[in-house]
């Protein structure tokens, strides 16, 4: 993680980048908006020496802030005479506002304008994942959530998704890539793939998986045969404590065969549904099993994740993907003051806060 010492008594920052890596190429301005690189040009040859301070922000409330210290991280790295810069920011996993300003850099603009593009890129990915990772975690009841957006995801840009979920709370990843940034190790066990290449034998794959990994609780996906209770009971049957937990992933497409002799009419019995998870606890405890965990995935977000636990579904570990990914919060810089003084276009202005802490960067 990024070494960070604050001092509160000086509202000081100091930060050490020993996370964030960067591609060479922000220094030519190859992730820059060409407009801001014509911008550059301009000004070093006609406006060269102006000072001036730039702000960022966003519109919604109540979002978890992230993507600073990368951005403080990218800005001293890349910015011409950083030694000159005065930068302001607030912390990753600050709550913050509509309007209010969480960063703002003092300094030539040539020296760091053309980074405007990326700093507001950073930010407004960084802080969305890490709002809806967020949200996630303030309706799980402290449950375990693994992050399965790997699916979804660029695989360039997970290592800072995994950091943004991490500010977030979240500390199960699917891929070591989304918790290098913070030391953490990918989690998971089988796919549908290792049941498939076992001709659909469940137990099977599971014996498979325990054969190569013997140290470990197999965690079984048992969907393949849409019968998931059934599966589970046979399966926790055939290798007892060894199986930890098992992940039902029904496709939205499809009910359950547990349901076909039931009726269904009153609920949705499409997916992974809460009737299904109710009776797969309940299944499991009555044969003796009740030490298997369940965990669920496919279609989970905030509202659905709400809805298991204020009915109180079963449900130990939720696997959540794609809700995580959406970008929905973006961020603009504007220049506010120029030499010293309030210079903004029409309807902006510099923001007071007293939030903002002055970073020291030590490269």
């Amino acid at each position: 993680m990024l070494e960070i010492e604050l001092k509160e008594a000086g509202k000081i920052k100091r930060l050490t980048n020993k996370t964030f890596k960067f591609d060479k190429r922000f220094a030519d301005g190859f992730f820059t908006a060409n407009y801001f690189l014509k911008t550059r040009k301009i000004v070093e040859e006609n406006l060269a020496g102006n000072v001036v301070m730039e702000q960022f922000f966003q519109r919604a409330d109540n979002a978890m802030l992230c993507g600073i210290d990368e951005v403080i991280a990218l800005v001293f790295t890349f910015a011409r005479n950083p030694q000159d810069l005065k930068v302001e920011a607030l912390n990753d996993g600050d709550i913050i506002q509509a309007g209010e300003p969480v960063l703002k850099i003092t300094g030539r603009y040539e020296d760091f304008g053309f980074l405007e593009s990326a700093i507001d890129g950073i930010l407004a990915r960084r802080t969305s994942v890490c709002t809806n990772c967020y949200n996630v975690m303030n309706v799980v009841n402290g449950k375990k959530v693994l992050n399965m957006g790997d699916r979804q995801d660029d695989p360039y840009t997970q290592m800072g998704d995994g950091y943004s979920a991490y500010i977030a709370g979240m500390t199960l990843f699917s891929t070591d890539a989304y918790g290098t940034y913070v030391g953490l190790k990918g989690k998971g066990t089988m796919p549908h793939a290792l049941i498939q290449l076992c001709n659909g034998d469940i137990a099977k794959a599971a014996k498979c998986y325990l054969n190569t990994f013997p140290e470990e609780k197999v965690t079984a996906l048992i969907d393949y045969h849409n019968n998931v209770v059934e599966d589970s009971i046979n399966l926790a049957k055939e290798i007892g404590h060894k199986l930890g937990a098992v992940r039902v992933d029904t496709s939205k497409a499809l009910i359950d065969h547990y349901f076909d002799d039931k009726d269904t009419s009153g609920f949705d019995a499409h997916g992974v549904c809460a009737e299904l998870i109710i009776a797969l606890r309940k299944g499991l405890d009555d044969a003796g099993f009740d030490f298997v965990k369940i965990v669920v995935s496919s279609g989970f977000g905030v509202k659905k994740i709400k809805d298991f636990e204020d009915r109180k579904v079963p449900v130990d570990i939720y696997g959540v993907g794609t809700s995580l990914l959406r970008v929905n919060l973006g961020f603009t810089g504007d220049l506010v003051r120029l030499n010293g003084k309030d210079q903004a276009k029409e309807g902006r202005r510099e923001i007071p806060s007293d939030r903002l802490v002055v970073v020291e960067y030590q490269g």
